[in-house]
């Protein structure tokens, strides 16, 4: 798939940008250097991609502007070989960027049309999370627990489940809100104790409970 020295010049501008509002993670920055945003958004707006926005996608949803992914993603601290659960595959792009900071990847999605063209893109991009069709709400107690969670749509409360399916130890990332949502790092620090901060407000699509046919 198409991946041109002017896409790659544009990721620069987009890193050094990305610093310069407080993204100090390495990891992060040369995670973002490497996948090729424009692959993931919808066509016509190729050009858009390493603009620090929203774009639009398939079935009516949106990819976050890349400091929302570098910022949920910098507050979940991650280690090489984290077993990380993402709710909301979307894209795909939050879910690539984990999988090259050497994360195990489960992700959850719920819209049908979005789980199959993500599946394909990035298998093509030889990116290999284990991508799972279903309710993001309900998480995956089979595979649980898991080191670090990230929700990437406004949830109106933290699912218990999810809650349930973190070590401790452990952090989760979570939008929380209606209209707008605060940004919550929530640690597990005993089975039934938690440590809940606050950090900032962001707009999300809304975390819907069920799935699509």
């Amino acid at each position: 798939m198409e991946d041109s020295y002017v896409y790659k010049g544009l990721r620069k501008k987009l890193v050094d940008e990305l610093s310069s509002k407080n993204i100090f993670s390495k990891e992060i920055l040369d995670a973002i250097m490497k996948v090729p945003r424009h692959l993931f958004i919808a066509k016509g707006f190729e050009q858009l991609a390493y603009k620090d926005k929203a774009m639009p996608i398939e079935a009516g949803q949106t990819i976050s502007q890349p400091y929302t992914v570098a910022f949920q993603t910098q507050m979940l601290n991650i280690k090489q070989g984290d077993k990380v659960l993402e709710i909301g595959t979307g894209s795909g792009y939050q879910t690539a960027i984990l999988v090259e900071m050497g994360a195990k990847v489960f992700s959850i999605e719920r819209q049908k049309e979005l789980f199959n063209s993500t599946f394909l893109l990035l298998n093509n991009l030889n990116y290999h999370p284990q991508l799972f069709y279903g309710d993001g709400y309900l998480g995956l107690p089979t595979y649980s627990p898991f080191d670090k969670i990230i929700i990437t749509a406004g949830a109106p409360f933290i699912p218990e489940p999810l809650k349930k399916q973190l070590n401790i130890g452990g952090r989760m990332v979570i939008p929380v809100g209606e209209k707008s949502q605060k940004m919550i790092l929530l640690e597990k620090k005993g089975e039934n104790n938690f440590d809940i901060t606050e950090h900032g407000i962001f707009k999300f699509v809304p975390l819907i409970k069920g799935k699509t046919q």
